[in-house]
C-alpha cells in the first residue's frame, strides 16, 4: 500500500483499512466517533457524495454504503461531460484521444481476442445489419459501442477502459447514435467487418488501418460538422433512432 495522503479524510480512512469491493462502510454517525474518523457528520456527507461522484461508492437506502470495483470511467466522465456542457467542441478533442489510445494499445488488445470474441463481434455486426436493413431502420448504437469495447475488454487497464467507455457515454450524449447518414451507417459497418476479418486473419496491421479510416468517417457526419460550440443541426432526411 503506497503512503499517498488523499484530500479526503473518507478515502484515507477507507485506503487505510484496507476495505475491499463489497465491503460496507460504517454509517455516518459510526465514522464520526474518533475510533473512526472523528470529523463532523456534514464533512463526511461531503466527502462521501465525492466519493459517490467518483464511483468509489454505492450509497443505498437501507442497505448502506458500500465498496465498489475500481472504475475509472466515473471520474472521467464527470469531467468530460462539464467540458461538454462548455464546449461541444471539446468531443473532437477527446475523440482524437480516444483514436490515439487504441492505436497505441490495438496490437495488446487484439493478440488477447479469443473466437468466442470474435463470434460475439460477429453477432454485433450481423444484429446491426438487421436494424438498418429493416423496414423500420433503426441505429445500431449499442452494437457499435459492444463492437469497439469488446476489442478491449481483456486488457488489464482500468485507465484504458475507463477512457474508451468514458468516449461511448460522450458519444451519446452529444447524440451522435441518434442522427446519421444512411449511407454513412452502411459504410460504418463494412469497416466493422472489415475490422473483424483482418483480426480474425491474424493481421492486426490490416484490422487496424480500417480502424483509423473508420474514425477518419466521423468527421463527415452532418452532425459533427455542426460542432461549432453552439448546437447541433438536425435534419428530418436523417435517420434516427
Amino acid at each position: 500500500m503506497a503512503d499517498i495522503e488523499l484530500p479526503s479524510d473518507l478515502l484515507n480512512y477507507i485506503v487505510q483499512r484496507g476495505l475491499q469491493p463489497g465491503d460496507r462502510l460504517p454509517t455516518i454517525n459510526e465514522l464520526q466517533d474518533a475510533s473512526h474518523l472523528g470529523v463532523s457528520a456534514s464533512k463526511i456527507r461531503e466527502q462521501l457524495e465525492v466519493a459517490r461522484a467518483l464511483g468509489l461508492v454505492e450509497v443505498r437506502s437501507k442497505i448502506g454504503t458500500h465498496i465498489k470495483d475500481y472504475s475509472f470511467a466515473p471520474a472521467v466522465r464527470l469531467s468530460l461531460f462539464f467540458a461538454l456542457a462548455n464546449d461541444l467542441h471539446t468531443f473532437e478533442l477527446f475523440s482524437n484521444l480516444r483514436t490515439h489510445l487504441e492505436v497505441a494499445y490495438w496490437h495488446e488488445a487484439c493478440a488477447l481476442l479469443t473466437a468466442q470474441d470474435m463470434d460475439e463481434m460477429r453477432d454485433y455486426i450481423m444484429a446491426a445489419r438487421t436494424k438498418l436493413n429493416s423496414k423500420w431502420i433503426q441505429i445500431p448504437y449499442q452494437e457499435h459501442r459492444a463492437f469497439h469495447l469488446a476489442v478491449f475488454r481483456h486488457l488489464q487497464n482500468p485507465f484504458v477502459i475507463g477512457l474508451l467507455e468514458a468516449y461511448w457515454d460522450a458519444y451519446e450524449a452529444v447524440e451522435l447514435h441518434r442522427y446519421a447518414e444512411y449511407a454513412y451507417l452502411q459504410e460504418v459497418w463494412d469497416y466493422h467487418e472489415r475490422i473483424l476479418d483482418g483480426i480474425a486473419a491474424g493481421d492486426f496491421d490490416r484490422a487496424k488501418i480500417a480502424f483509423i479510416e473508420h474514425t477518419q468517417l466521423i468527421r463527415h457526419q452532418p452532425r459533427m460538422q455542426g460542432m461549432d460550440g453552439a448546437t447541433l443541426p438536425e435534419s428530418p432526411s436523417h435517420v434516427a433512432e
